[in-house]
């Protein structure tokens, strides 16, 4: 007799061999889609994107953040090697921080409009080099430093993503209405001594000041 009540380790994928089961076997084109340099095609797509996430590892965890600049969002080096400026953000640097203990990192770019996205991983160091930081400034300024990204894989991810998520559909009228501001989520969570109301008011135009 079956167990009535199975515990949620019962359904727990545990091993590789299980996992597999549960798919087909990998397509030909999602394996030659993957190549260990950036590929002219691939440099095409990338020289359009202004927007990517980059994730990171380190001793406190993982990290994943938006970065964002008006397209390209990274300056191609050479066909291994990726610019990535640090622009002007909230001083956390936890993906610094991660990438300072552990050189590994994932890049997920994206157009809008464009339903595949791309993904490089390689390694990756900080730069502090005047020449390269004056190179990368943005109305006059330069970042505060520059993530040098080495290539070592690259590939496509289809769109059936951002498909299902309809994320580059018009958003809805009340979209914004339907989530908490930036103030009201500071507000609530420090017990309102962040005055929440006052912090967005205020962070248009801190956010136009500061946005390099």
């Amino acid at each position: 007799m079956s167990d009535p009540n199975p515990s949620p380790a019962a359904f727990t994928v545990g091993n590789l061999a299980t996992l597999e089961t549960l798919f087909a076997p990998v397509g030909e084109a999602s394996i030659r889609k993957e190549v260990p340099s950036l590929h002219p095609v691939y440099r095409r797509w990338l020289e359009a994107a202004p927007f990517a996430v980059l994730a990171t590892s380190g001793p406190g965890g993982l990290d994943a953040s938006p970065r964002g600049d008006p397209a390209p969002l990274v300056t191609v080096q050479d066909e291994h090697t990726l610019l990535l400026p640090e622009r002007r953000g909230n001083n956390r640097i936890d993906s610094l921080r991660n990438i300072v203990a552990d050189p590994r990192v994932a890049l997920l770019f994206m157009i809008p409009g464009v339903g595949e996205t791309l993904r490089v991983n390689g390694r990756a160091h900080l730069s502090v080099d005047p020449a390269l930081l004056q190179r990368l400034a943005m109305d006059g300024r330069p970042p505060t430093c520059v993530i040098v990204v080495h290539i070592e894989t690259v590939l496509f991810q289809c769109a059936r993503a951002l498909q299902r998520s309809k994320l580059w559909a018009p958003p809805a009228s009340d979209a914004r209405s339907t989530v908490p501001s930036a103030g009201a989520m500071l507000a609530a969570l420090t017990d309102d001594a962040i005055d929440g109301d006052a912090y967005d008011r205020a962070l248009p135009e801190r956010q136009r000041g500061t946005l390099y």
